[in-house]
């Protein structure tokens, strides 16, 4: 076991673990965060195992999942959207620290990997990742001024 296969573990057992706890329990608030938790969590584990055993098809996935999770994310806002208007979550604490979190593994992985074309879909990626969640999370905790709800 290396470093990047510690630092995936402790990401999906300790992330991912409290975003399915989140998930399974309490409040549709808190459940609906904690989804969009699990994926801004599973996408820099999938990161930091393709660095740890070598398998580049790992940052495929991973871009795949910064597209589509935040996505998911959206969709659960909308079709949520009268219930989450009584009681908006407010997770931007949660939100920006994820999204450090995010920002420091990919630094870490692209200082790992060096100036190449697997670098460049490293910083999409990331920035995919940290974009989405924070349009997500904006979306869940009541929208943006200005846009007109259905």
């Amino acid at each position: 076991m290396n470093g990047w296969t510690l630092a995936a573990t402790v990401t999906l057992g300790a992330g991912v673990g409290a975003a399915l706890w989140g998930v399974a329990t309490g409040p549709l608030r808190r459940r609906v965060v904690a989804q969009n938790l699990s994926t801004a969590l599973a996408c820099p584990a999938l990161l930091l195992l393709a660095q740890a055993y070598d398998r580049p098809s790992y940052v495929d996935l991973a871009l795949v999942l910064a597209l589509l999770g935040p996505v998911g994310t959206l969709v659960f806002a909308r079709l949520l959207a009268t219930e989450l208007a009584a009681d908006p979550p407010r997770a931007w604490g949660l939100t920006w620290a994820v999204a450090a979190f995010v920002a420091a593994v990919v630094l870490a992985l692209c200082a790992a990997e060096g100036p190449s074309r697997a670098m460049a879909k490293l910083l999409v990626t990331g920035a995919l990742l940290i974009g989405g969640n924070v349009v997500a999370s904006r979306a869940l905790s009541g929208g943006f001024r200005g846009v007109r709800r259905g």
